[in-house]
């Protein structure tokens, strides 16, 4: 490429950070497929070339985009690491989540689970990817319920994949119920019953 075609594609003069989340927010909407490389220009104001040299390519751009979602002061990994225990950490989990999922300034739901809902086989990296991003969140929090069960937190026959698991699946149907329409309050509500599933802590139920 020469450097008159880079500076056609105005590589360096538009303002990264800003475009990314112009992306993010594109993705968060419409899902990775569906939105197009001509979408993407339209919202950034840049032509393909801008894209092709700050972000590589669509799919580049898409997963910088996924770390700014994941990125910020309060995430899932910092919400189950700094719990007191596993109970606390899927309720703060699931307490973000509704809040997330239904704010003022951001699309309804969750990026992580609306962005896969309709990939074809041809995006199946993007798909695998964020399964395994969510797979390691389930995966964290199980090991989180392992550390309470050992911390008679909670009974030793509690079955922890299979809590983390249920957690992590309410999440992604609070981020349905946002796409759908829910509001705040009904999927802070489902939040709440969902908690009441847990078991008791080992020192109450003994």
């Amino acid at each position: 490429m020469t450097d008159t075609t880079r500076k056609k594609g105005r590589p360096l003069s538009f303002d990264r950070n800003a475009a990314l989340r112009k992306a993010m927010l594109l993705f968060w909407e419409h899902g990775y497929e569906a939105t197009s490389l001509n979408d993407l220009t339209t919202a950034l104001d840049v032509k393909p070339s801008s894209i092709y040299s700050a972000f590589g390519d669509k799919k580049g751009l898409f997963f910088d985009a996924i770390g700014l979602y994941l990125s910020g002061p309060v995430t899932a990994d910092t919400i189950i690491a700094q719990a007191p225990s596993a109970h606390a950490a899927a309720s703060e989990l699931l307490r973000v989540s509704a809040i997330g999922f239904t704010g003022a300034t951001t699309p309804a739901g969750c990026l992580l689970a609306s962005s896969a809902i309709s990939c074809s086989h041809a995006a199946r990296e993007v798909r695998q990817a964020l399964g395994a991003i969510r797979g390691a969140i389930e995966d964290r929090l199980r090991l989180k319920i392992v550390q309470s069960i050992e911390d008679r937190q909670l009974p030793h026959e509690t079955d922890a994949a299979a809590l983390a698991a249920l957690t992590m699946a309410v999440i992604q149907g609070m981020s349905t119920l946002a796409r759908d329409g829910a509001p705040r309050e009904k999927l802070l509500l489902v939040a709440e019953v969902a908690m009441l599933g847990w078991p008791k802590p080992a020192a109450v139920a003994a």
